[in-house]
């Protein structure tokens, strides 16, 4: 009866729109009530979730982000993906989504793109003559490029929940997240040439190489992050650190457009972003400590299993589970919910957790981009000042295409191991 109790208040709360740390908590607290278990149990758990040495690392990246960001980031790289794609029929569309795989390399996290590339791109492309909800829905997409291509902040999540190295994690997802810019390329292309969109004058190798001396300093804070952690010169953390003070040096005093005088109001929003996701996840830690107390995991597990334990099937199983759930839960609190039961049942049949954690994460972030929860899907409609409905139909065939690539990289496991294998 109580784990039932715990589900109605969890979903209750989801629906009725309450903060998802928030619905954790109040489930979690409503089961212990009704079970008899102190509720000091609770501060207890969720300490120990967010008591874990490579998540100090979040602060430190979207510390970083933030630093470029304020620092002349946004428009450097902008300028330099115009440069490469802006003459191909659809250019700025092509322009959005190359901006958002470099931009994604440093921040980490799909909003923080959504919302930055979104604040220049989506205006941009509406006075170049672009529908606004296209030009909402491509900047939607592209977004969730972010958090696959390293490095990332659900990876850390994963890591921290599986032992899985975090430097692996980071390197799993490269090949899938370039496929995924790429394929949305594609798509975009093809809706171009489709409906006449606009295209610019090509602008000269002078241009390409110019745009890209500008913007070299930002996009070498990922071959920074990268090599800090391949190397082992560095753990996650420290790599964090080293970025954040890069970033500073990089946007106070080479750029020259971070005054100083604006730190320490980047280092309390910094903080308020890190604190959300902290406390989500241990609020999380709670809800899961209770779910494997109920021995939950070992019963999806089992249903499963139970029914087939067809590999091929399986994969299809878990990937049809974590489109719904993302679909109406974030991203972070469905891996700490999900993650290490239904890494369970992927062994059972023989997936490797890298593999398996890689198009985990790749699966929650296409949820970023439905309804009814899509986060990045509101901050687009927001900027482009339209109502959802237009956006979700105009973002359809980049759902599909991402869709595909996920199919792609859950059964062909060598687009997420084979570049980590090379560091072994």
């Amino acid at each position: 009866m109580e784990v039932w109790v715990l589900f109605s208040v969890f979903v209750t709360g989801l629906i009725i729109g309450v903060p998802v740390a928030v619905t954790l908590g109040l489930s979690s607290a409503t089961y212990l009530i009704l079970k008899g278990i102190p509720l000091v149990v609770m501060p207890q758990k969720i300490y120990a979730g967010m008591d874990v040495f490579v998540l100090l690392s979040i602060p430190g990246f979207i510390l970083a982000g933030n630093l470029m960001n304020r620092g002349g980031i946004t428009n450097r790289i902008i300028r330099f993906a115009n440069a490469l794609v802006g003459w191909i029929r659809g250019g700025l569309g092509l322009t959005n989504i190359a901006a958002s795989m470099l931009f994604g390399g440093i921040t980490g996290t799909a909003v923080a793109d959504a919302a930055s590339i979104g604040g220049v791109m989506i205006p941009g492309m509406k006075k170049a003559g672009y529908p606004a909800d296209f030009s909402a829905a491509v900047t939607a997409a592209s977004s969730t490029v972010g958090p696959i291509i390293p490095p990332s902040v659900p990876m850390i999540i994963v890591g921290a929940l599986s032992g899985i190295s975090v430097g692996k994690m980071f390197m799993a997802g490269a090949v899938p997240g370039i496929l995924m810019g790429l394929a949305m390329m594609v798509t975009c292309y093809i809706i171009s040439v489709r409906k006449n969109f606009p295209r610019q004058a090509w602008q000269g190798f002078g241009e390409v190489f110019g745009s890209l001396a500008h913007a070299f300093w930002a996009l070498a804070m990922t071959g920074l992050i990268i090599y800090g952690l391949l190397s082992g010169l560095a753990t996650p953390t420290e790599t964090a650190v080293v970025a954040s003070v890069y970033a500073f040096i990089v946007g106070a005093f080479v750029y020259r457009e971070l005054p100083v005088r604006d730190v320490p109001q980047v280092l309390i929003e910094s903080g308020i972003s890190s604190a959300a996701i902290l406390a989500l996840v241990g609020f999380a830690n709670v809800f899961g400590w209770i779910l494997v107390s109920e021995q939950i995991p070992q019963a999806i597990a089992n249903a499963v299993l139970s029914m087939t334990d067809n590999r091929i099937v399986v994969i299809l199983i878990i990937n049809v589970l974590l489109l719904f759930v993302g679909m109406f839960m974030e991203t972070i609190a469905a891996l700490i919910i999900l993650f290490v039961p239904l890494l369970s049942l992927a062994q059972a049949v023989g997936i490797e957790p890298l593999h398996f954690a890689t198009f985990a994460v790749l699966n929650l972030m296409i949820g970023l981009t439905t309804p009814p929860v899509g986060v990045c899907l509101f901050v687009c409609a927001g900027i482009a000042k339209l109502q959802l409905t237009p956006v979700v139909r105009a973002i359809f065939p980049f759902l599909l295409t991402n869709i595909l690539v996920l199919f792609a990289v859950s059964y062909y496991s060598p687009l997420a191991t084979w570049l980590p294998s090379l560091l072994e």
